[in-house]
């Protein structure tokens, strides 16, 4: 292959060569799920994607022979750079992502763009790869490649972790998932956490409202950011941003798939579960037209699907220390266990990402006898 000549993406032709590049170069991979094209341009088009409110990226493609081989986005995100050092983000410190590469040269080659573009807008760390917030796919995927990856998780080329440590970054952080089986109940000593707490006159376990969408969504994020606030890579999510996750994931949100604990009326703690809508997607090769959205909107009716994700959960700080927290986490867990299995015929769930060094959350994924099936890895790298 030629040397690679890097240039800003700059047109709309441009943007849809971005787009497009991973369908060529996964064309052949079996667990790589194509994403829906008018999602990825969402994500990376100011005017649709509220972290452009506090976010700037510049996206840059690889040519050799008159041929896309390889893309990146370099970005910062300014909301980031006033959080505390010591929880990984801060002062100084840059981003990139998006990375797909034909050859290790032109990954090379992408990243000391990114990098140039980051040093010359005063960066002096990179933190990547992020696509392009922490709560969008954060990491690399560096275990797990045997499998499709489950809604809102990415999936990449097994040579990227070589070409990225190639290019002098180390790892910093380790995102987990844990695989479960959802058709058997859970441990007993679960069981028996979640039936005291079912006693508890104290505590209750409801469904999403989804006719106070907006209010419930609102809700949710707000005990998320609270909840998530002292956690490594931690970006707090705007009122932008909040309204424009509820608006995203409307479609695939079921009342009895997410669940909010209340303790003596008082909303305390959630969590998210999402089917995996990427069994569907699999074969829809990126695009809706002109007759995969019939197709999509009748599975969305009553949807029947193998895996259930868990994006998010998270417990008010105050809350965190105390065994009610545990309680809590095994009660949401089980309640939404069980409607899987019996409404959508699930037999399988996926929780996380978790972070490595988040006790909490991996004991619960442990309790539940989850086993760790992927692992992506955050890098970072001086300027």
């Amino acid at each position: 292959m030629a040397h690679p000549t890097i240039r800003e993406v700059s047109s709309k032709s441009d943007r849809n060569a971005f787009v497009d590049l991973p369908f060529r170069l996964y064309a052949n991979d079996p667990h790589w799920v194509p994403p829906l094209k008018g999602e990825v341009h969402g994500l990376i088009t100011p005017g649709k994607n509220p972290w452009f409110e506090h976010g700037e990226a510049q996206l840059f493609l690889a040519e050799a022979g008159g041929v896309v081989v390889g893309r990146i986005s370099a970005h910062i995100d300014f909301l980031a750079l006033k959080q505390p050092v010591e929880q990984g983000m801060g002062p100084g410190t840059g981003n990139w992502g998006l990375l797909e590469a034909e050859t290790q040269d032109v990954a090379s080659a992408l990243i000391a763009r990114a990098e140039d573009w980051l040093r010359a807008k005063g960066m002096k760390r990179v933190l990547a790869p992020l696509s392009l917030s922490i709560w969008d796919e954060p990491g690399l995927l560096t275990t797990g490649f045997d499998h499709a990856p489950t809604v809102m998780m990415g999936h990449n080329s097994p040579a990227y972790p070589a070409w990225v440590e190639g290019a002098g970054y180390a790892p910093v952080k380790t995102l987990l998932t844990y695989e479960i089986t959802i058709t058997r109940e859970f441990p007993p000593l679960v069981q028996r956490i979640v039936a005291s707490g079912e006693r508890n006159p104290r505590i209750v376990i409801r469904r999403v409202d989804k006719s106070k969408f907006a209010s419930e969504a609102a809700l949710i994020l707000n005990i998320l950011n609270d909840a998530w606030s002292q956690n490594w890579g931690f970006v707090p999510l705007t009122d932008s941003e909040i309204a424009y996750v509820g608006k995203k994931l409307k479609d695939i949100v079921y009342e009895d798939l997410i669940r909010i604990a209340e303790v003596e009326g008082k909303p305390v703690a959630f969590m998210m579960t999402l089917p995996d809508i990427n069994e569907k997607l699999r074969g829809y090769g990126g695009s809706l037209f002109p007759f995969n959205w019939i197709k999509l909107l009748w599975w969305l009716r009553a949807p029947k699907v193998r895996t259930m994700r868990v994006p998010l959960m998270g417990v008010l700080k105050e809350y965190q220390a105390t065994r009610l927290a545990s309680q809590l986490a095994f009660m949401l867990v089980e309640f939404i266990r069980r409607d899987a299995v019996s409404k959508y015929g699930s037999t399988r769930g996926e929780f996380g990402w978790v972070l490595d060094d988040n006790t909490p959350m991996r004991s619960v994924g442990e309790a539940i006898d989850g086993v760790i099936n992927k692992v992506y890895t955050i890098y970072q790298k001086p300027l």
